[in-house]
């Protein structure tokens, strides 16, 4: 009978054999992937996630995402998973969805919008395909037939991936010559150029359209660090197929490597300096239609502009297929990227990635003090340089024009004495000079006796900063714990474990904030945040609405940008090198004993359904939410007596963006930094004043141990003992029989001294009904 069946029964008997009789699973080049992970969900606390997604059915063809099945047990409607195969055809880019009970199908055309019931037999692969890609191409059919390289299954692509590398192979089939990813930091570029290229590579692609030859594929980054981080990554391929193109060794060999397949270098290669500073172009000697497909990394900082000189260098080498790759949407001052590329192809964008759980949440600690700004005071020394008396110095100033190094040492110590000093960690200067001046104070007060426990990575810090940052970047290495630098790490540099980041610069664009966050979110495990402290009111641009958005287009034609040291220009704030210095500084040193007067006050940011929003406005959230679950106090107590219902209560407010470790946050707000999650959610929803765990079981001890006999009472003190440490974690079901195994050793000896299971699991309820009690019942 269908009611009787269960969701398995239903999939076994009715859906598996739907799609085998079709084909899916059987035709070549066709796969059915059961119980596809979709996203983890994003990052909790203590290791959990949050809305973890899963089709029941992905199907595969010729390399192609065609259609999601979501599935109902037979006793439900047939329509009943619509919603939800809709949500993953959406993200996977399947055209067509289908829901079904195995008694009834409903199919979606997510391209045309029509959708009804459908009568089997399920399409077949070719029929599905056709309708997709009514029109043939060749080399479509090509990159379908080649897999992708997963290192004997160690890597798998996500959804995102798969998207954005069938977006660019779909462009290249179609003859596209320039082609633009925007996917946020930290979510594999590399890793999907990587893939590209395999399936280039493999399918002997070339300009030529005709399979003779494999590809000459150039990965083009702006630093070195890049070039090898990416030179790396591409492993997988035969090692004669990879080449590294140095200019040393170019000069050792009087010639340019040209017998492989894939080429790494930076852009500087093929630039030289010419005749009065101006730049000229050498191209090392490649002929401009030497390489069939170029990625370019990072391109929104520089490759793609026309004023750019390295623009010069995609112009030489225009016959090639060019690929750009970026993390930052369009904005004004990216605009010349996608006006040369033209629309991204795919785009992923942060938000996204963090709701996944492909990225790391942050929280931002906003830290204003006491001498944001500086006006010259008669008892302060001019130590160098001529203070304007009348000039009120703001935060663009310091570090810039004006130094006060008291200043400089208090911020060091503000964000020394919050972090944990084990964690990895960067922190962002204005200049070259600040950076190690910032080094030298960290070092000065830091805990650890190592003397590398602090250095700079500037680009004045050459191969010595690249050997730093390396040895940071090693997850394995403890040291150096903290860089600082000023430009040089905004972008591109994969370091997995970073737990903090400090703000000491102003923050010039919306593309340099989001690049520098970008430090943090990739993930680790046991990273559950990163946290980024901004002495700079850089969090002000998570104000501006296009904060993670798509803006306007801009206005065209555009006035052209003016270059560094033009009169009325500015340094290019995505300069990979620190702008130039001013020659003379102000240098001032405060009154005795006036840098212990200056103060900070620190608030903190969350992000709250891909917005940020101050502590006061998650609370706010948080009432009107809790009027939807909970309608009374007393409902409030009796769910947080029972373990199972508390439970299953967080899981709720988690789903809607109330994880545990937020509403913990909520502790210090409402000033009670001691007291239950209980306390937070009674204080925000019915004004109830909050008690410290501690009073709680003062109180549940008092009134409800006096039934027990003393080994029971003191098995209960051992039980509250670790909630008052440890917080409602401690209380939960699963828990009980560790604390039994810890005191007592085996479940025999503790009912041995407490009574039977059902005795000790029913006082370990009771306690806690105690705990949660109103002072009014306790009377």
């Amino acid at each position: 009978m269908p009611q009787a069946e269960t969701e398995a029964d239903t999939r076994a008997n009715r859906i598996d054999p739907a799609l085998r009789d079709a084909g899916w699973g059987v035709v070549e080049g066709s796969s059915i992937s059961r119980e596809y992970t979709i996203a983890p969900g994003r990052i909790l606390a203590g290791g959990e996630r949050a809305n973890a997604l899963s089709a029941d059915y992905v199907l595969t063809y010729k390399g192609r995402h065609m259609a999601v099945v979501e599935a109902k047990r037979a006793g439900l409607g047939h329509t009943a998973g619509v919603g939800q195969a809709k949500d993953y055809a959406r993200r996977l880019e399947t055209r067509f969805a289908y829901s079904t009970n195995g008694l009834g199908w409903y199919g979606i055309d997510m391209n045309t919008g029509k959708e009804g019931d459908h009568d089997l037999p399920f399409p077949t692969p070719d029929e599905l395909w056709h309708r997709c890609f009514p029109l043939g191409n060749d080399w479509r059919e090509r990159f379908g037939a080649v897999p992708f390289e997963t290192g004997g299954g160690k890597w798998q692509p996500r959804y995102y991936q798969h998207n954005a590398i069938t977006a660019v192979l779909e462009a290249i089939a179609k003859g596209d010559k320039r082609i633009l990813l925007t996917l946020a930091t930290g979510t594999g570029k590399t890793s999907i150029a990587f893939q590209i290229a395999w399936k280039l590579f493999q399918s002997s692609w070339n300009l030529s359209r005709e399979p003779v030859r494999r590809p000459r594929v150039l990965f083009l980054a702006d630093r070195n660090i890049l070039a090898d981080q990416a030179y790396n990554a591409f492993s997988a391929f035969p090692p004669d197929a990879l080449v590294r193109i140095d200019p040393e060794e170019v000069r050792k060999r009087g010639g340019v490597p040209t017998n492989a397949n894939i080429f790494f270098t930076i852009f500087q290669t093929f630039m030289t300096g010419g005749k009065d500073g101006e730049t000229e172009f050498t191209f090392e000697g490649y002929a401009p239609d030497f390489f069939d497909f170029i990625v370019i990394d990072e391109c929104h900082r520089g490759g793609a502009r026309d004023e750019s000189t390295w623009r010069a260098i995609l112009e030489y080498f225009a016959p090639a297929v060019q690929l750009g790759l970026t993390a930052t949407p369009k904005r004004d001052t990216n605009a010349d990227t996608y006006k040369y590329f033209g629309e991204p192809v795919y785009t992923y964008a942060l938000k996204e990635g963090i709701g996944d759980g492909f990225l790391t949440p942050f929280k931002v600690r906003q830290m204003a003090s006491t001498m944001d700004t500086y006006t010259f005071s008669d008892e302060d020394e001019v130590v160098a340089g001529e203070i304007d008396p009348d000039k009120e110095y703001k935060e663009a100033d310091f570090n810039t024009k004006l130094i006060i190094d008291e200043r400089e040492m208090s911020r060091v110590q503000e964000f020394m004495d919050q972090i944990d000093q084990r964690q990895k960690t960067l922190v962002f200067c204005a200049t070259q000079d600040h950076a190690a001046r910032v080094r030298n104070f960290i070092n000065q007060i830091k805990d650890n006796p190592d003397p590398h426990y602090c250095e700079r990575v500037t680009a004045d810090d050459g191969k010595l900063g690249e050997q730093h940052l390396r040895e940071f970047q090693d997850n394995e290495k403890t040291l150096p714990t903290i860089l600082t630098t000023s430009q040089k790490l905004s972008t591109g540099v994969d370091a997995r474990n970073v737990r903090n980041i400090v703000l000491l610069r102003p923050i010039k664009s919306m593309i340099e904030f989001k690049q520098i966050i970008g430090r943090g979110t990739r993930t680790f495990d046991g990273k559950d945040f990163f946290t980024i402290y901004d002495f700079v009111k850089a969090y002000e641009h998570f104000n501006d609405p296009e904060w993670d958005g798509e803006p306007e287009d801009p206005a065209d034609p555009r006035p052209p940008r003016p270059r560094p040291g033009d009169p009325d220009g500015a340094d290019d704030p995505e300069d990979p090198e620190d702008p130039k210095e001013p020659t003379e500084k102000v240098i001032v040193k405060l009154a005795d004993g006036k840098e212990r007067k200056i103060r900070y006050v620190g608030a903190t940011t969350y992000m709250f359904n891909g917005r940020p929003i101050t502590a006061q406005e998650f609370m706010d959230h948080l009432f009107g939410d809790l009027g939807t679950l909970v309608t009374s106090e007393d409902e409030l107590r009796e769910i947080w007596s029972d373990p199972d219902r508390r439970n299953a209560f967080l899981q709720r407010l988690t789903e809607m963006g109330y994880d545990r470790e937020r509403l913990a946050d909520m502790r210090r707000l409402i000033d009670a930094p001691n007291s239950d999650i209980f306390d937070v959610l009674g204080y925000i929803r019915f004004t109830l004043a909050p008690l410290a765990r501690l009073e709680r079981v003062e109180t549940a001890k008092a009134n409800g141990m006096g039934g027990y006999e003393e080994e029971m009472r003191e098995f209960l003190d051992y039980v509250l003992g670790s909630y008052v440490k440890d917080g409602i974690r401690e209380l939960d079901t699963q828990r009980l029989s560790h604390f039994i195994r810890s005191r007592y050793g085996s479940m025999n000896d503790a009912k041995r001294k407490l009574g039977s299971t059902v005795e000790i699991r029913s006082a370990f309820l009771d306690i806690q009904r105690h705990l949660f009690s109103s002072v009014r019942e306790l009377r």
